[in-house]
């Protein structure tokens, strides 16, 4: 199975509430501050809500 490299490549600072919550039940917590999240369709619709403030990569496992 694909895992899937998330990257915080911009601040929370202006984002909505909601927003900054889908950012934090991701794992991230300051700009250039990455996670490493299996590619599954939950995580898929997290990252499509935040998807202006994340640059995703697929890397093996």
């Amino acid at each position: 199975m694909a895992n899937l490299k998330i990257t915080l490549s911009k601040s929370v600072i202006g984002a909505s509430a909601t927003q900054k919550k889908v950012v934090k039940a991701l794992g991230l917590t300051k700009t250039n501050h990455f996670v490493v999240r299996p590619d599954v369709d939950s995580v898929r619709g997290m990252i499509g809500k935040v998807s202006h403030l994340v640059t995703v990569e697929e890397i093996d496992a």
